[in-house]
C-alpha cells in the first residue's frame, strides 16, 4: 500500500488544523451573533468587530478557492509541450503524447476534451501511465475515449497502483488499440530512425529492473511507469525519457509551497513537471482525473494536463 511520508502527514495535519481554526472561529462568531439577536442582547455583536475583518476576508477567499477548485480547475485541461533534442536521431522527429490518471467514473469529465485535444495534436505515439478507472460506471467512457485516440505508430500503456483493483482491466479495454507493456520493450520507427518504448506495471513489492537497464544506449528509449519512484534506480544512458504520473501534482497545492501530498517515496522531490535525474529526463504528469472518494473532488493549483514531447534530432 502506498502511504504518505511523515513530512506530508505533518503538512496535511497543519493545513487541516488551520482550516478547522478558521472556520471554527467563523462558526462561533456567527452562532454568537444569531444567539444575541434571539436574546435581543444589547450592544454590537463581535461578528462585526474590526479585529475580525481579516478573519472574515480569509474565510471568504477560502470559500472562493473551494468553488474554483471544485467547479473550474478540474475541467481546465492544460497542454504542456516539451522539446527534447537528441543526437540519437538523425533525420526524423517523433511526437509522443502522454496521458495519466484518468480516474474515470460515471460522470464524464475530461474524456471528450482529451480525445479532441490529442487528435488535434497529431501524435506519432500515445502513452498512458496508469490509474484509469474509479468505478465500473466509468468503463464505457474510458473504453470509448481510448478507442478514439489516434496515433499511427502505436498506443502503449502500463497499469497504475489503483488498477490492481481491476485485475482484468487490459481485457476489459480490449479493442481500444493500446498495447500493454510489462517488462517489455517495443520499437517504433520512421525511416532509419527509431525509438524504444518500454514499461512496467505498478507493483507493491520490489520491481525487477534488470530488463530496463539492459536497453541499448545508442537508441532513444522511453520508459513508462506509474510513479516516479524508480527513476533514481533506472536513470542512465539506457533511459532517456522516464514518463509517469500518480502524484496529480498534489491535486491540491499551495502557493509557494506546492503539493501537500504526492504519495511518492520521494515526497515533494519529484512532485510535478520536468526534472533531470542523472542522464535521464523525468516528467511527472499531473493527470486528468480526480482521486476516488473519499479523496477530495477538487483540484487547486494543479490543473489536469496532457503532456506532449517532441523528440527531435540535435541541432547542428
Amino acid at each position: 500500500m502506498i502511504t504518505m511520508s511523515l513530512r506530508e502527514g505533518i503538512s496535511l495535519l497543519i493545513f487541516l488544523l488551520l482550516l478547522l481554526f478558521l472556520y471554527g472561529a467563523e462558526t462561533l462568531l456567527l452562532v454568537d451573533y444569531v444567539w444575541g439577536r434571539i436574546c435581543k442582547r444589547p450592544g454590537k455583536s463581535e461578528l462585526f468587530a474590526r479585529r475580525y475583518l481579516i478573519l472574515h476576508l480569509v474565510a471568504v477567499v477560502g470559500v472562493g478557492c473551494w468553488l474554483y477548485g471544485r467547479f473550474i480547475e478540474p475541467n481546465w485541461v492544460e497542454v504542456h509541450v516539451t522539446t527534447i533534442h537528441t543526437p540519437k536521431l538523425k533525420t526524423a522527429g517523433f511526437r509522443i503524447v502522454q496521458i495519466s490518471d484518468l480516474h474515470c467514473d460515471g460522470r464524464i469529465r475530461n474524456e471528450e476534451k482529451m480525445v479532441q485535444i490529442i487528435n488535434s495534436l497529431k501524435p506519432d505515439v500515445i502513452v498512458a501511465t496508469g490509474d484509469y478507472l474509479n468505478h465500473t460506471s466509468g468503463l464505457p467512457h474510458l473504453r470509448d475515449a481510448l478507442t478514439r485516440l489516434q496515433a499511427p505508430l502505436g498506443k502503449f500503456a502500463v497499469l497504475g497502483n489503483q488498477d490492481g483493483g481491476w485485475p482484468r482491466l487490459p481485457d476489459l479495454l480490449d479493442g481500444a488499440g493500446f498495447r500493454w507493456l510489462n517488462q517489455e520493450a517495443v520499437t517504433v520507427a520512421k525511416g532509419p530512425d527509431s525509438l524504444g518504448i518500454s514499461g512496467l506495471n505498478f507493483v507493491r513489492s520490489h520491481v525487477p529492473i534488470d530488463s530496463v537497464k539492459a536497453l541499448p544506449s545508442d537508441r532513444f528509449n522511453v520508459f513508462l511507469y506509474h510513479t516516479p519512484d524508480l527513476v533514481e534506480d533506472v536513470s542512465g544512458p539506457g533511459i532517456d525519457l522516464y514518463l509517469c504520473g500518480h502524484t496529480h501534482g498534489g491535486q491540491v497545492a499551495l502557493p509557494w509551497y506546492g503539493a501537500l501530498i504526492t504519495f511518492s517515496k520521494f515526497g515533494k522531490k519529484y512532485e510535478t513537471g520536468l526534472y533531470r535525474v542523472g542522464q535521464t529526463t523525468l516528467y511527472v504528469n499531473r493527470g486528468l482525473g480526480l482521486e476516488p472518494r473519499p479523496g477530495p473532488q477538487v483540484r487547486f493549483l494543479a490543473r489536469p494536463e496532457i503532456a506532449v514531447f517532441d523528440i527531435v534530432p540535435e541541432q547542428p
